[in-house]
């Protein structure tokens, strides 16, 4: 089909993101990051075709960590041993004292639209930060068809992509997209979902939601939803205008809790009816993990993802002047949410990390006409949200490497039909690898950012562990600092059913 210049169908989100419609901005990347205290030599890029020799590693997977030497070759993992002797021609990458794990896979990033990242643009900020599988969601416009709107996307991600990429094809009109649902995957290869929970016609509409869900799960194909309740949002909203409480100190209140915990409920409860898996995305709160893991007790196929920005920040950041910078949907909780999640990914009960990755710049997030009801919601975490965690986590001692594996690549793999080909260091797999050094300490700057932001709401933090250099499918795309491969060198990928981690 072809593409027009026109911009693209959003979520039914739009409105509340981004109330004010501004151009597509796509900022130049910004210095170029020192990757070692002294001056590194340029690091060379490497073809998909070349052999590559990464020896003197310590190999971390989601299931334990061993010193190996790994051998790439056409893209894939070819060996992995010990002591491993270079080819004929082959280029060999040192990697003594740096661990050597899967490249992230980040299932919950919004591109394009109103935001100010690209498929170019997202892509670089995810590969400097070690991510090497991104994704986006695909909202058919009015008239138009799920595998419609997935080739839109698709036409921008061979012009645009350098990480490779998935979509979600958005649920929008659940009565006409019912059967489109089950030949998705053999269409486009997609197999995954969305669902907004918290649309004001959901409610009228769910017989139809069950329908599609159920046909999607029958179909191997995994729905993602969004669990806010849309009613009781908008008595909170109503009452805090009543009040004259419109102003963003007051937007925690604006969704709270017992909203994100009955939306959980019924999401779990129409997984029940159906037998269809659900994915629930960006889970903010101890109720709705609650929720979540006594339906896995019972056996449910319930899966729970969860995003930085209620690991490392809680409400109080709204007290404060520069509370635009972290309005997300849902908002940010208490400290003893916070608690929760970080004990979920610590025992497995949080299965995925994922950024919800909106990008604003600071301007825009700072827009002090932004109220309880219209607002910019997101923010940018690609680049950082792995070297955080690690840092936060496994630094701090909250969680293993193993973990870190497991939920910033291995499981999403799982979940979305990459795994094996990607989450894995595996003989097969594809060499989607992070050379990461475990003892490197940095401040987060604003000036190193690659997304079209231009800040991170982490500038100022130090942080230790860090990724040095980054391939995807056996080509280096990322190292010193540098993006070394070009616009439309990524992938959209065909995947296959879900599967639980």
């Amino acid at each position: 089909m072809s593409i027009s210049a026109a911009r693209r169908p959003e979520d039914p989100m739009a409105a509340s993101k981004d109330f004010a419609a501004r151009p597509l901005h796509t900022a130049a990347a910004a210095a170029v990051l020192l990757a070692t205290l002294a001056a590194p030599p340029p690091v060379e890029a490497a073809t998909a075709l070349q052999e590559i020799l990464i020896s003197g590693g310590t190999v971390v997977t989601s299931e334990g960590r061993f010193d190996a030497d790994v051998r790439v070759r056409d893209g894939t993992i070819v060996e992995i041993g010990a002591g491993l002797a270079a080819g004929a021609g082959a280029r060999e990458i040192d990697a003594t004292g740096l661990l050597v794990m899967p490249g992230g896979v980040d299932p919950h990033v919004h591109l394009g639209g109103r935001t100010r990242d690209d498929y170019r643009t997202g892509s670089q900020a995810a590969l400097a930060g070690g991510i090497t599988t991104i994704s986006n969601f695909a909202f058919p416009a009015e008239g138009r068809t799920l595998a419609q709107a997935i080739e839109r996307e698709a036409a921008l991600i061979r012009e645009q992509a350098i990480a490779d990429v998935i979509l979600h094809a958005g649920i929008n009109d659940p009565a006409a997209q019912e059967g489109q649902v089950t030949t998705l995957a053999a269409e486009t290869g997609q197999t995954s979902t969305k669902i907004f929970m918290v649309r004001t016609v959901f409610d009228a509409e769910v017989p139809d939601y069950m329908a599609t869900m159920d046909a999607a799960g029958r179909a191997g194909m995994l729905s993602m939803v969004h669990c806010e309740d849309g009613p009781i949002l908008a008595r909170a909203v109503a009452q805090l205008t009543a009040a004259g409480r419109t102003s963003l100190e007051y937007f925690p209140d604006s969704r709270p809790v017992v909203g994100e915990v009955v939306a959980t409920q019924r999401a779990v409860a129409m997984a029940e009816a159906t037998g269809a898996p659900v994915y629930a995305v960006h889970v903010s709160s101890a109720g709705a993990l609650r929720v979540l893991q006594d339906a896995r007790e019972r056996g449910l196929s319930v899966f729970v993802e969860t995003r930085p920005i209620y690991l490392h920040f809680t409400r109080e950041r709204f007290e404060g002047p520069d509370r635009g910078l972290y309005v997300g949907q849902p908002p940010l909780r208490e400290q003893a949410d916070q608690d929760a999640l970080w004990a979920g990914i610590a025992s497995g009960s949080v299965h995925v990390l994922a950024t919800d990755h909106v990008a604003y710049r600071r301007d825009e997030k700072l827009d002090p006409s932004q109220t309880i009801s219209r607002h910019r919601a997101g923010l940018s975490n690609l680049q950082v949200v792995r070297p955080m965690l690690y840092s936060e986590g496994v630094i701090q001692g909250r969680i293993s490497e193993e973990r870190f594996v497991a939920v910033t690549s291995t499981n999403a793999a799982k979940l979305f039909g990459l795994y094996p080909r990607k989450g894995a260091i595996a003989v097969g797999s594809d060499a989607d690898i992070v050379l990461w050094d475990p003892d490197e300490t940095r401040t987060i700057r604003d000036e190193d950012m690659f997304s079209g932001t231009g800040f991170s709401v982490y500038s100022g933090w130090e942080v230790t562990g860090w990724p040095v250099m980054t391939l995807r499918r056996g080509e280096v795309v990322y190292g010193n600092g540098e993006i070394l491969a070009g616009p439309g060198t990524g992938e959209l990928l065909r995947r296959g059913r879900w599967r639980a981690p």
